[in-house]
């Protein structure tokens, strides 16, 4: 098993950036595809990108593609999310998630079997 531990989370305020990084420890990164999904308060878990093993190929949701943007790093065994022009409806726990299925990237969280704990947004306006 892979062990997750995102960062970089923290309170911004209305158009502002973060970027959320997922660092691997226990297993090579680079045989896992990995996800971002986010949660908040009181709605389900939601998938925001995914990204293959080798970072060849990324899937960003509609709803946020022209804001976020899912990337990797296998030689520091990480994974990030850069958000820009962040909005109020973007506050949320935002988890990573690894599956040693490569084959192709799915949306569905239950396929994931290696999760963060999260790191929270909050974005004020």
């Amino acid at each position: 098993q892979v062990r997750l531990a995102e960062s970089g989370g923290g309170l911004v305020q209305v158009g502002g950036s973060l970027k959320l990084s997922c660092a691997a420890s226990g297993r090579t990164m680079n045989k896992y595809n990995v996800a971002w999904f986010r949660q908040a308060p009181g709605k389900e878990r939601e998938f925001i990108a995914a990204i293959n093993w080798s970072g060849s190929t990324t899937y960003t949701v509609d709803s946020v593609k022209d804001r976020f943007r899912i990337s990797r790093d296998n030689a520091k065994n990480m994974v990030f999310l850069q958000l820009s022009s962040l909005k109020p409806e973007d506050t949320a726990l935002y988890y990573c998630a690894a599956t040693s299925d490569v084959v192709s990237m799915t949306q569905r969280a239950g396929a994931y079997d290696n999760w963060g704990q999260g790191t929270q947004v909050t974005v004020s306006s």
